[in-house]
């Protein structure tokens, strides 16, 4: 079926909601394959949220009219619930929870979609728990998270779930081939440098700008070699990681503010009367929080991309065999892997991910970026 042609590397979980949606269409919500609960969990970049619209489409109906209006989110049958923000309000969730009461106006089912469910607070997930106790018999909750450890136990015991793995490079270097045109060294490249996240794959093979900041961050990283050093390179990072959040938020910040514009019948460049201010000012408002978010995200990929480099560094020295991440920079890994002990290199590591949970604290990125990157001097190698 098409509909699954999207999705790459998860042929178990795929066989999963294949088969229920298969057996709802001619059994009924009373078929054993199929319930009304379900929770999609993998790793990021496995393709939680790409699984659970496939599964949605499918539910509903399952030819290519049904699988465009659930890619575009336009079907009438359908509710979703994402965000950019840290958390999913309570406010967002009783809104689509009122919803889901609506019986299906074109298909057999209703079906809510809730992508990051595990930026719900626990206040939060009460709202939802109702929704899943006593759903309507037509209505389908379909929720996504890393794990089932992120949901409250009283969620998780009233879902189904299934698990996604991580695709190998192979896999996801097929799909950018296939689906996006990308050749087949830059498709491989793409997929071993973002270690088989699927979005951020597509976006290095795509992308020349996203894969120069990459580069960028790692040669940062490698030259540091003072604690000087390590107090510009936190600065530079940062930069990176802000041109990098602009680069995802800017255009798509411009399309809506047009978009709300022509809604409201303005032409683009023209007056804003004072009666319609307090509409685009909800749009800025939270545009400003994508922004945010972004930006925290951003940081966390650079994050990301330096535990790659010191982990290929540190098999280096072990010499442990394999093929690095990051390949293309072979001679500099060994280089730097010459320059440190593996102690070192652990220690370094071990600074990446405290910097990790102290950012997701809102402890501030820059002091942060600083403590961690002195771990990263290196004496100067000859």
């Amino acid at each position: 079926m098409a509909v699954w042609d999207e999705l790459t590397g998860q042929a178990d979980a795929i066989a999963i909601v294949e088969a229920a949606a298969e057996a709802s269409s001619v059994g009924g919500s009373g078929n054993s394959s199929m319930t009304h609960s379900w929770l999609v969990t993998g790793p990021p970049g496995s393709g939680r949220s790409n699984l659970a619209y496939a599964f949605a489409a499918a539910l509903l109906g399952g030819d290519d009219a049904a699988v465009r209006q659930v890619n575009a989110r336009t079907h009438p049958d359908l509710g979703v619930l994402s965000t950019e923000r840290v958390i999913i309000s309570i406010e967002e969730v009783r809104a689509l929870v009122a919803s889901s009461q609506f019986s299906p106006s074109v298909g057999r089912y209703r079906v809510m979609v809730i992508e990051d469910a595990d930026r719900m607070s626990e206040r939060t997930s009460n709202v939802l728990l109702k929704a899943l106790e006593e759903p309507p018999p037509r209505t389908v909750w379909i929720l996504c998270a890393p794990s089932e450890a992120d949901l409250i136990p009283t969620i998780r015991s009233r879902v189904r779930t299934v698990r996604l793995r991580v695709p190998d490079v192979r896999e996801v270097a097929e799909l950018l081939e296939r689906r996006d045109g990308v050749d087949s060294a830059t498709a491989t490249r793409a997929a071993r440098e973002a270690q088989s996240h699927i979005g951020m794959a597509h976006r290095l093979a795509t992308n020349a700008e996203a894969r120069q900041r990459r580069e960028r961050t790692l040669a940062i990283a490698l030259g540091i070699h003072s604690v000087s050093d390590a107090v510009l390179a936190s600065a530079a990072l940062l930069e990176l990681a802000k041109a990098d959040a602009e680069a995802i938020t800017e255009q798509r910040d411009s399309q809506e503010r047009d978009a709300a514009l022509r809604s409201l019948g303005i032409e683009p460049g023209g007056t804003i009367p004072p009666a319609l201010r307090s509409q685009l000012k909800q749009l800025d408002e939270d545009q400003k929080r994508r922004a945010t978010r972004s930006l925290r995200d951003g940081i966390d990929r650079i994050m990301v991309d330096l535990l790659s480099l010191y982990r290929d560094i540190l098999l280096l020295q072990l010499g442990v065999p394999g093929e690095p991440i990051n390949l293309s920079i072979l001679p500099q890994l060994e280089s730097a892997a010459s320059a440190a002990t593996a102690p070192e290199t652990l220690a370094t590591m071990d600074a990446i991910a405290a910097a990790r949970r102290r950012i997701e604290s809102n402890v501030t990125p820059a002091l942060s970026l600083e403590a961690m990157l002195v771990t990263a001097i290196r004496r100067v190698t000859r």
